[in-house]
């Protein structure tokens, strides 16, 4: 469930700031990541013409009495550059209050939009009032760039081959697909708004997921040793009414709560600048081609000729046989895809990484921690905090544990978009106020933080997850597929664990000239888990104007966690690692029932039967696909491999695919 942290994605925090970080990873800023999921925006691949608005920050005075107006929030940010001011993601997003106002600002819009429908078969452009969306990709010869359709044609016309077999947009995490894919030869281009480069902002992963990299060659051993700047035993997980640490028992021996400590989890801080830096170094050894200072200004698409990407009127246009959108969840193309679409649910992240800790109690992490109750936020609605916290630079290069004062907090919660919801700035007044509940070491942050970098970020997230290309050459992978779990802000993590999947898809794709938008919409096929995981986002959130126990989040994570660490490791860490499966899941639930079978009632009435019934369904297709990977997929496999039609082949293929990844059993327990 690499919950929110984690790893701070590259695809995140765009969206608000650009991006901020994985909870899994801190995602980059593609378009949300604010850090929430997604956003990078500055540094994605376009430099698009976002709706994003800068507002004017209050002008600072010199005074004290001036100074005292500010909200807390403002007055960590507005600290001396030094120590306030550093990048806080891939994308280029910056930790400065102008940057929250501007996250802010995209926050607002997508809380006062209201959901529309728009048939973009209907030939009518301007649909009850409503136009149409942004074309940034069309597969209209009258629309977009003419050079670009000039280029297509005169490539069949001259029998010359278009420049690549794959460009992806995106290099924050699109580097490492495109070392996959450039390993099983294609032509591979990435293509990026700005420079290239990781954020100083430690990823945090398991090493069994960077190990699967390493499996494939797109990391060394030395890439990754080298990149590898904290390593800690693992993380606790708690959910307790009050702060009382360490607690003992279960949730109804003490009446506060549970914890419980899992070794080998999140609990590698990696340097995303190296990794990045190294990964395409080997990248453009071997061949490959990266184009930085190259924002993205759309894309023509004939299904026949292959599709061109506009780099502006000075600039040559880029041909290619596939485009791969690698932008994240503000990608101007799956905002196009999902024009009038309000996201189903939000991840809205904020944090901190700073010095003035006590050294010698920082030696483990948090992947999921609470320590109140519901929040009641008045006219905001209601609000289950949850935290997250990660050790700076312990355990390697010669820094034992209890070293280093340096930590990243997060502070996270789960909520709608409703107008209604609170401000990034109220939940950032919020972490200030509550971290030294949290971080029992601080008593003020004002004078006891060296604070380094500011991170804040939200993450839409859609029900129809993963997202279907709606053109042909073109198909949405990592966050701008929403292949992540809706209760992660990150897309490093889930980048690991589908990466070969993808590109060996992707290769049997281009080999067999299967890029038509059917095809590729077998690649994000669904995945049965990834839907279940809807569920527990529900369980985890309260609607505007729903009752409930203020302690009811803190019960059913307290008890069900319980069970599941009873149960084992391998219960435990496919769920921290965002993999659903149907004997971890079923087991922890039924067990939980017998725990505290009073609480069932409550439970249905909180999420509601339409949504129970929904994800009974999907919880029933694990089970199904489960079977089918079990059963099937060793009998079927010889006879896939000898068909001859190659389209049926590739079909086959991706709907095996579907059985084992949308059932858990990609998940690799020889590390356990």
């Amino acid at each position: 469930m690499k919950f929110a942290g984690a790893v701070v994605s590259a695809a995140g925090l765009a969206v608000s700031l650009q991006y901020v970080g994985r909870c899994h990873a801190f995602s980059p800023a593609p378009h949300t990541k604010s850090f929430l999921r997604r956003t990078s925006s500055s540094r994605s691949a376009t430099d698009d013409g976002s709706t994003a608005v800068l507002l004017d920050p209050p002008a600072a005075s010199d005074s004290e009495d001036a100074a005292d107006e500010r909200s807390l929030t403002q007055r960590m940010m507005e600290q001396k550059p030094s120590k306030a001011s550093g990048q806080t993601g891939g994308a280029g997003g910056v930790s400065t209050w102008e940057a929250l106002q501007r996250a802010e600002a995209n926050w607002s819009r997508l809380k006062s939009s209201k959901a529309f429908e728009y048939d973009v078969t209907n030939l009518s452009a301007i649909q009850n009032g409503i136009p149409p969306p942004p074309q940034f990709v069309t597969e209209d010869g009258a629309a977009g760039n003419p050079k670009c359709w000039a280029k297509l044609r005169s490539s069949q016309n001259e029998s010359a081959e278009l420049d690549f077999d794959v460009t992806i947009c995106g290099g924050t995490l699109g580097i490492f697909i495109a070392m996959a894919l450039q390993l099983q030869g294609h032509r591979v281009a990435v293509i990026e708004a700005g420079k290239l480069m990781g954020r100083e902002q430690e990823w945090n992963i398991s090493r069994q997921e960077l190990e699967e990299l390493v499996e494939l060659g797109v990391l060394t051993t030395e890439d990754v040793e080298e990149a590898v700047t904290t390593e800690f035993p693992g993380c606790r997980a708690g959910f307790k009414n009050s702060e009382v640490s360490p607690l003992e028992g279960s949730y109804f021996d003490n009446d506060v709560g549970y914890e419980c400590f899992t070794p080998n989890v999140l609990n590698l801080g990696i340097s995303p600048a190296i990794l990045i830096a190294n990964t395409a170094k080997r990248f453009q050894a071997m061949g490959g081609t990266i184009l930085e200072g190259s924002p993205l200004k759309g894309i023509v698409i004939s299904e026949t000729l292959g599709a061109a990407l506009d780099m502006g009127e000075d600039a040559e246009p880029i041909t290619t046989k596939l485009v791969l959108d690698c932008m994240g969840n503000a990608s101007p193309i799956s905002r196009q895809q999902r024009y009038g679409l309000q996201p189903d649910g939000v991840c809205a992240v904020v944090g901190s990484c700073a010095g003035g800790y006590e050294k010698e109690t920082n030696l483990i992490g948090d992947i999921i921690y609470t320590n109140n109750e519901i929040q009641n936020k008045g006219e905001n609605g209601q609000l289950q905090y949850f935290w997250e916290a990660f050790p700076v630079g312990i355990g390697r290069n010669g820094n034992e544990p209890g070293s280093s004062d340096v930590k990243t907090t997060y502070m996270f919660t789960y909520m709608d978009a409703s107008e209604d919801r609170p401000s990034l700035t109220t939940l950032m007044d919020d972490y200030w106020e509550q971290l030294p509940i949290y971080q029992p070491s601080i008593s003020n942050v004002e004078t006891d933080l060296e604070v380094k970098r500011v991170l804040f970020a939200y993450f839409p997230t859609y029900r129809d997850s993963p997202l279907k290309p709606q053109w042909s050459r073109l198909l949405a992978v990592g966050d701008a597929s929403g292949i992540q779990s809706p209760l992660s802000f990150g897309g490093f993590g889930a980048l690991t664990r589908h990466l070969e999947r993808i590109s060996t898809a992707i290769t049997e794709s281009l080999e067999h000239d299967l890029l038509h938008k059917d095809d590729l919409g077998e690649i994000n096929a669904y995945t049965p888990n990834l839907s279940a995981a809807w569920m527990f986002q529900k369980a985890m959130s309260v609607r505007m104007g729903q009752k409930v126990n203020p302690k009811f989040v803190n019960r059913l994570l307290a008890v069900n966690f319980d069970e599941m660490n009873d149960m084992g490791p391998t219960t435990m860490m496919p769920f921290l690692q965002d993999v659903v499966r149907i004997d971890g899941l079923v087991g922890s639930l039924a067990r939980s029932f017998v725990a505290d079978p009073t609480f069932m009632p409550e439970i249905v009435a909180h999420v509601g039967i339409p949504t129970l019934v929904e994800w009974v369904g999907h919880v029933s297709m694990i089970a199904a696909y489960n079977a089918l990977h079990v059963a099937a997929t060793p009998v079927i496999t010889p006879f896939v491999d000898k068909m001859k039609d190659p389209k049926e082949r590739f079909l086959w293929r991706r709907r095996m695919d579907a059985w084992k990844f949308g059932s858990g059993n990609d998940y690799n327990f020889d590390e356990l």
